[in-house]
């Protein structure tokens, strides 16, 4: 192990909590000190946009990424509410919003993002709301309770989760997104038709490849308008604004830190080692280069912020550490599980095991995609043990029979312990 006897993690969400319990599982024994601009510790950002913003405020559901005393109990200083409001990278040292300054051998950023904002909506005013944090999920739940009609600006994961929750709330939605179908970026087009499918018969109304050509927010308790480019008018007790994330890189570009051109993250290697060998950084504010995939990438996943998280404890203590596993990620939304291994790439094949029935109450299949008859990115809805069985193949990137692939008559276990063994030869 290293001669490293302080180290500074800057940001106290899902990657701070799982990197603090790595160093003291990989047994370092330095000092750790965590900050975080919250007030609440570290707790998982999945299920704000779920079950946290549907819960009864008496029922809200537990959310914290470790046990109440697990800091304490593991001597980790942790500072809420407090800020890094300078980072000193020739000094190694940080000064936080109350002056004081803390000196480390190591620092890891793991400060994620923020919500990007979207002109003419700003978070001040009262009929709109952005998502990221527990205090903004507590917000907008108030909101819906207290609402009839909401419209949702974007039609990404968050976007649609959000709208999902607000009809189990029993809120009239509208889904406003600009490109000409939902998660285009991340899901084939046969994905994005029975999805969208899925939010009409859910009652939600989508409007796809709409600009918003103008919007007039009025006093509290008052109703907004939105006016979209075609002239369809919108009225609605509410405004929610999900257009992506912003990384939250001040502190790096401040420090001088090599930062990705194109998608803003922190430029880290395998280790999630930045441009200065003495600062790490690993979650949704990293930039990041993947087996498979032609160029630096931002993955802003509960999985990622994990795997980075844990790589980078043991680089900044000299322990060795398993390589990322093959990403991973997951959405509950309009009464389904989509779960999603590998990462979306040009010019795959996709073949379809199951029956997409857009309007059945818990409709079952998996989408493969493949080049060269080996799979590369998989969707899977209400089949998450049937994607389990899949993932050596893809892991291995292993030949597919695209017709016994999608024979049901096969159990998916039996077909994908066939595929292996052939492979073995």
């Amino acid at each position: 192990m290293t001669d490293v006897s302080s180290i500074l993690v800057i940001g106290a969400g899902q990657a701070a909590a799982v990197a603090v319990a790595a160093l003291r599982d990989q047994g370092y024994q330095g000092r750790v000190t965590v900050v975080g601009d919250e007030a609440h510790a570290p707790y998982e950002r999945p299920p704000l946009s779920k079950d946290v913003l549907a819960a009864l405020d008496t029922e809200e559901p537990g959310i914290s990424v470790k046990e109440a005393d697990f800091f304490s109990q593991r001597d980790i200083d942790l500072k809420l509410g407090r800020q890094v409001v300078s980072l000193d990278a020739e000094a190694r040292q940080a000064t936080l919003s109350d002056g004081t300054v803390i000196a480390y051998d190591r620092c890891l950023l793991a400060t994620g993002g923020t919500a990007r904002q979207l002109p003419g909506f700003p978070a001040q005013s009262p009929q709109v709301h952005y998502l990221r944090t527990l205090d903004d999920a507590r917000r907008l739940r108030a909101a819906l309770r207290a609402s009839r009609r909401a419209v949702v600006i974007g039609g990404g994961f968050l976007g649609l989760e959000v709208a999902s929750t607000a009809r189990r709330m029993g809120v009239e939605v509208s889904i406003i997104e600009t490109a000409a179908r939902v998660l285009a970026r991340a899901v084939p087009e046969a994905f994005s038709d029975w999805l969208q499918a899925r939010v009409a018969a859910s009652g939600a109304r989508l409007y796809l490849g709409q600009a918003i050509a103008q919007a007039s927010l009025g006093e509290a308790g008052q109703p907004a308008r939105i006016i979209l480019a075609d002239g369809t008018t919108l009225d609605t007790d509410m405004i929610v604004v999900a257009v992506g994330l912003t990384p939250a890189t001040g502190l790096a570009q401040q420090a001088g830190l090599k930062l990705d051109p194109v998608n803003a993250g922190i430029q880290v290697d395998a280790q999630c080692r930045s441009s200065d060998p003495f600062v790490y950084a690993a979650g949704d504010c990293t930039s990041q280069l993947r087996d498979g995939y032609p160029g630096p990438l931002r993955l802003e996943s509960w999985q990622n912020a994990n795997e980075q998280a844990r790589i980078a404890a043991c680089a900044m203590v000299g322990a060795p550490a398993e390589p990322a596993a093959y990403p991973w990620f997951w959405t509950d939304q309009f009464d389904c599980n989509v779960q999603m291994l590998g990462l979306p790439q040009p010019d795959l094949r996709y073949v379809t095991r199951g029956q997409p029935d857009p309007q059945g109450p818990a409709p079952k299949f998996i989408m493969l995609g493949m080049r060269d008859g080996r799979p590369c990115h998989a969707l899977a809805v209400n089949a998450g043990g049937d994607l389990r069985a899949l993932r050596p193949l893809l892991e291995r990137a292993l030949p597919v029979d695209a017709q016994r692939f999608t024979d049901e008559s096969v159990a998916m276990r039996a077909f994908a312990k066939a595929a292996l063994a052939e492979a073995a030869g």
